[in-house]
Parts: structure tokens; sequence; C-alpha cells
């Protein structure tokens, strides 16, 4: 059995999730909020000392719950989120119903979508229309770009190393301009394009072609359907048009702003091309067919008319682990730890893969800027070094993951004198079942499709489903994009 061997040129480290010093696996905040907690009890104790036999246990478990961890998270935060969802489900702040809800809320899609609006506009470089979601709350405004990607697993080491370095300079493009709050970059996978590739084969078939060969295209087309897959890649951008020296006076002119910064961007060289801004009609497509996969492969004549609302689902549950809505159960899972060591440009090909479901891909991505980044790495290293020397102070020697821990962080700090960016990115991914009955099917597939990445970790985004499941739509929502 051969192995292929991904020169070092191709592969990919520096991932490092950010770290507070705290004591006892604690966290800056809780240690803080902790030492506050002893100290108030020993000054009530002073005076009333029965009272420590009811406070000092409740203080340890509460302690004992910030420094334990639960699924990458503390614990404390994990049953404190469940509690939360627990009491929302109570009173029904889980559940969406669009035919219930009184005018003007009822024109609104649900959850983190319901700041948005959808605008048409006309790009005057392509003298075409346009789709811009508006967030009338912060006033941001995301653009999205259908993109085309080639293959590069067939591709030259070095045409593969110059996509890498070119998507790099999009990154230093983006922490350099203030208007850019964030971007994000998200792949769909549908399974059985069925009429789609009907349709396209019938476009592009040639009619002086030899009967011979036209019989076995349709032969292909008529017993094929349902083993192909249908793959739609976009990237949204979330632009901050009043950001500029000259903020824009009206919302066309802030339109008018946002498609001037999202152009900028040079996507030329990244191992994709672009196909063309998302109108209007291609954005309520993507969205609708999210929430009802059936109508996926449907005419464009059949979304034009619906109202951005009408985009979003009819009816929708918001589980702890699941997420119903109209045509279907979605899972969705968050990413919980990258590998500590370096990896293949293609370690995602296995959650690319097609399978029996709609699987939904998306990077989230925030380019510091260069001071922001500079000041996280200085205090991320001070951090580690200070988690060093406490153990050291207490066990006689820091441990060995501490160690390499604060290499990490002078390594990060080296890269970015050398004129590397630092990013705050996260990874999120959704499977599609038709139905609950498919669910156990779907979980499974997502499973060991992350299990073959070799070494990513994810896990599922407990009670924020919704959320998670809205973040890979274009409804200009990005988890990382701070006011």
């Amino acid at each position: 059995m051969t192995t292929h061997e991904v020169p070092s040129a191709l592969m990919a480290d520096g991932f490092r999730a950010r770290k507070d010093f705290g004591i006892g696996g604690l966290g800056k905040t809780a240690t803080i909020a902790a030492a506050g907690a002893l100290v108030a009890e020993g000054i009530v104790g002073s005076q009333a000392p029965v009272t420590l036999l009811v406070t000092l246990p409740l203080t340890a478990a509460v302690i004992g719950l910030a420094a334990a961890r639960r699924h990458g998270m503390s614990a404390l935060a994990y049953y404190w989120a469940k509690f939360a969802w627990r009491r929302a489900a109570r009173f029904e702040a889980t559940s969406y119903r669009r035919v219930l809800l009184p005018h003007p809320y009822a024109l609104d899609l649900p959850g983190v979508g319901a700041t948005s609006t959808l605008i048409k506009a006309h790009d005057p470089t392509t003298g075409r229309s346009v789709g811009v979601v508006h967030d009338r709350a912060r006033g941001y405004m995301t653009i999205t770009t259908l993109l085309a990607p080639g293959g590069s697993l067939m591709a030259p080491t070095g045409t593969v190393h110059s996509s890498l370095r070119t998507w790099s300079s999009v990154l230093d493009a983006m922490s350099t301009d203030d208007q850019i709050k964030g971007a994000s970059v998200t792949i769909q996978i549908t399974p059985g394009a069925g009429e789609a590739l009907g349709d396209d084969v019938k476009a592009r078939k040639d009619p002086r072609a030899p009967q011979l060969a036209k019989r076995v295209i349709d032969d292909l087309v008529r017993t094929t359907p349902h083993a192909t897959a249908s793959v739609a890649p976009w990237m949204s951008v979330t632009v901050d048009p009043n950001a500029s020296a000259n903020p824009p006076a009206d919302l066309a002119e802030q339109v008018a702003e946002a498609l001037r910064v999202v152009d900028s961007l040079d996507l030329s060289g990244t191992g994709t091309d672009i196909e063309r801004r998302c109108t209007d009609v291609d954005l309520r497509r993507l969205v609708r067919a999210a929430y009802d996969p059936a109508v996926f492969n449907a005419r464009d004549s059949d979304f034009a008319e619906l109202s951005w609302s009408e985009c979003g689902p009819q009816a929708a549950d918001d589980g702890w682990e699941e997420y119903a809505h109209d045509g279907g159960v979605s899972i969705s899972w968050v990413l919980r730890e990258m590998p500590r060591r370096p990896i293949a440009y293609s370690v995602l090909l296995p959650l690319l893969a097609p399978g029996r479901f709609q699987r939904r891909i998306t990077l989230a991505y925030r380019v510091l800027d260069p001071h922001e980044g500079e000041a996280v790495l200085e205090r991320e290293i001070s951090n580690a070094y200070n988690r060093a020397q406490a153990t050291a102070e207490v066990k006689g020697r820091a441990k060995w993951s501490q160690k390499a821990d604060a290499q990490r962080a002078e390594q990060a700090a080296a890269q970015v004198a050398g004129g590397a960016q630092v990013v705050d990115w996260t990874l999120m991914v959704t499977v599609t079942a038709r139905s609950t009955a498919d669910l156990p099917a779907a979980r499974q597939e997502l499973e060991r499709a992350i299990k073959a990445t070799r070494g990513i970790r994810m896990r599922p985004a407990f009670g924020a489903q919704a959320a998670v499941f809205a973040a890979g739509l274009p409804l200009g929502y990005n988890p990382l994009v701070r006011d």
C-alpha cells in the first residue's frame, strides 16, 4: 500500500486557542470572581460563622464546575447554557411559527436573522443586479459572491502553494481595511442533483454529436441522478459602510460604498473563480432551500416573488442538539480544537465529500488589525509563561504541555513580526436530514467525516442550533463579528 506524502510547503500550522491566566484551571475572570466570593464569605463569616456551613460548600461546587471541562468548555458554562435553554423551552421561546406572529414581526426572519433585510441593488461595474443583506440594527451590509472553485488535489505543488499565498494576501487586505468586519466561506453539498443535472447536460449537448454518444449520455443522466451532488460555494463579506472617512449620507450611498469595498478584494489566484455577485434571487434560493431542501433545484421564477421573510421557515423548533424546520431536521457542530501539529491543506476533504445528506461547511473569519494582533499575542505569551511558572512553584516544574504552549505563542509572535496576520476563525458544519427517522444516520455520517480529518475536534452546538444553522447562510450573521 502506498501513501501520499504532502510536501512541507503545503502544511499549515500555528493554530492556537486563546487562554486566560487563572488558578487551578480557572480563567482570569473566574479566578477574580472566586477570590471575591471567598473574601466576601470571610467577612460575613467573621460576623456569622454559621453561614459558612451553607456558603462554603456552594462556592466550592461553583468553583469546581468552573474549573472542570465538559465538551471542551467550562462545565459551569455548559450546565448554565442547558438551564437557560430548558427555561426558554418551557416558555416556548425555542419554537417559531411565522403565521401566528403579529405584524410587524411576521415580516422578519427568525432568530439572528430578525434584523436583516434584503436590498436589490444595481452594480454599475457589471451592469447586473446584486443582492445586499442589510443589518438594520448595526448598519452593516453583507455581500455574497458565488464561487466556482477548481480542484487542487491534482494540481502541481507550486500552484497550490501560490494559491495559499494569495489567500494569505486577501486576509492581509482585510486586516488593514477598517470597513471589513468579517467574512465567511461556505460550501454546500447537496446529493442527488437530479433535474439540475439533466438540465445542465441538455444545455451543453451538441446536436451534431453522433447518435451513439447522445444515447450514452442520455442513459447516464437517466440511471445516475442520485449518484451526483450539487456543490454550491459562496463567500460572504460583512462591511460597515459608515466606517469610512466620509460616511454615506443615505442608504443608496451605503450600498454603493459596501460594493466598492467588496470589489477591492481580489480573489484571483486563490484557486477559485468568481462566478458572479449573488443577486436577490440567488440569496432567496440559498436561504429558502436551506430551510426546505426540496426546493433547491426549483426555477428562479419560483423565488423571484418571495419576500425576505418568506425565505425563512414556516415553523421551526430549536432543540438542544437539533433544529427542526420546514423540510427536515438539521444538526450543527462547531469547532472544539484544531490539531497541535501541522496539517495538510486538504484536511477538510472528508467533510467536503458528498454523502447521503445535504451538508454545509462554513469557515468564518475575523482578521485582527496589526496592532490588535500584536497586543493579543503579547498577552498570550505572558499568560502562557505565568501558567507555567505557577505550576512550577506548586509542583516543582512546569508541565511539558505548558512549555510547548508557550513556544507556540512565541512562534506565532515571530510570524506576526515577519508580516503574518492574526485571524480569529471558526469552523461550523450543518447536516440536514429530510425526517427525524434519518437523523441518527445523518449524525453518524457527520461523526465519521470529522474523524476522517484525523485531528480536528468538533462538538454539537449545544443550545445554539438555530444560530449556527443561520451562520452558514448569507443572512449577514457572523458569530465572530463584534460591534
